[in-house]
């Protein structure tokens, strides 16, 4: 079977199973199944544009667009307001983890940019009589620790802290997202505001949010307008909010320029640099026993380009190796992990991200930097 009849048969069952659920009344599912007979079909016209069935695939996606639009509408009448506020606990986590700048191995230029953004003008608003940035873009390869800055800096200010899924809102909340997104902003506020602290709105994959995509069936960009209208509302000099909104991205080119100028600071979160990476390794081995021929600086010169959670899963993964022997030759105890077996790790772990991505980001951080 091609490749192309694969899609097609994965397209119809989606369609299938998105008008059954139509038919009985499963708003929510059936619109799910439309998107995914739409993501499926728009996939076979990328990949075959000289098929003699793309305008029966343009035609089938624009239907289903169409009734995705229609059943976006009706779905917030099955909605009560309970509900909405359940919705929004779904997607949202309000314990912050304990973390702090002291537990965060290196990124101190990006410390150094948070705390002129959010630290200094918490502690001292008087001082910033022109304002400060209410929106900061995180952007980098995923595991460098954007999720854990963004955390060690509501814990610095003492904020509350909403931590947000964009994907998560998109998947679940469908027709009811834009109202959910002025629910959040405006539960952001009163907390704020009743318990006398700042509060971080903490947004992880920003671009499943503010995105712009080829497949969008319509509530996506009322959900980005809904954005845009919150954001302006913090940035309105004739309101004293102390909400501030941090986004974290790996793809900071989805996103609209429009947004970009919603967040005063973007700050690019790198690959560690040797320095970095020999902090990590420190760090990471502190708790488990090395030989005596392990050299911290040599490996990191050997990890460059790897990522700090690459990092992590080396020493990991080490420390794994030796504990297997342990319990396979019936030792009481792990033997010291040597050089060697690092060097073994090595051979079959590369690092996560791709040359060609950094030089994506680094071309992005020229057009669009602002720290």
């Amino acid at each position: 079977m091609s490749a192309q009849i694969m899609l097609e048969d994965m397209a119809r069952k989606y369609a299938i199973l998105a008008v059954r659920a139509d038919k009985e009344g499963k708003v929510e599912d059936a619109i799910n199944y439309y998107k995914k007979a739409i993501e499926v079909l728009s996939q076979i016209i990328v990949l075959y544009p000289e098929s003699v069935a793309r305008t029966a695939y343009e035609q089938m996606i624009n239907e289903y667009k169409k009734r995705i639009s229609y059943l976006e509408k009706i779905l917030p009448a099955s909605v009560n307001s309970e509900d909405n506020e359940r919705n929004v606990e779904d997607v949202i986590i309000t314990e912050k983890p304990k973390i702090t700048f002291n537990d965060i191995v290196g990124l101190e230029d990006v410390k150094e940019a948070l705390r002129e953004a959010i630290i200094y003008p918490t502690k001292r608003p008087d001082l910033f009589p022109l304002g400060w940035p209410r929106g900061i873009l995180l952007y980098g390869p995923p595991g460098c620790g954007k999720t854990m800055i963004a955390a060690a800096v509501a814990n610095e200010i003492d904020s509350i802290f909403i931590q947000l899924d964009a994907a998560s809102v998109m998947s679940k909340w469908l027709g009811e997202a834009e109202k959910n997104v002025a629910n959040i902003f405006k539960m952001a506020r009163e907390e704020s505001k009743k318990q006398n602290k700042p509060a971080i709105i903490f947004i992880d994959e920003l671009d499943a949010l503010l995105g712009v995509y080829s497949t969008e069936v319509g509530g996506e960009a009322r959900v980005r307008n809904q954005f845009l209208k919150e954001m302006d509302g913090l940035l309105d000099k004739s309101e004293n909010y102390r909400v501030y909104v941090i986004g974290a991205t790996n793809k900071p080119w989805r996103l609209d320029e429009p947004f970009l100028r919603r967040f005063q600071k973007r700050i690019y979160v790198k690959l560690p640099d040797y320095e970095q990476r020999l902090a990590l390794f420190k760090y990471y081995v502190s708790k488990i026993k090395l030989a005596n021929d392990v050299s911290l600086e040599e490996l990191a010169r050997l990890t460059e380009g790897y990522t700090a959670s690459d990092i992590r899963d080396i020493v990991q993964a080490a420390h794994i190796k030796v504990v297997k022997e342990m319990f396979k030759n019936n030792l009481s105890e792990p033997r010291p992990i040597t050089m060697q077996d690092f060097k073994e790790i090595l051979k079959v772990r590369m690092p996560s991200v791709n040359p060609e991505l950094i030089k994506a980001y680094e071309a992005w951080t020229e057009k669009f930097k602002a720290l």
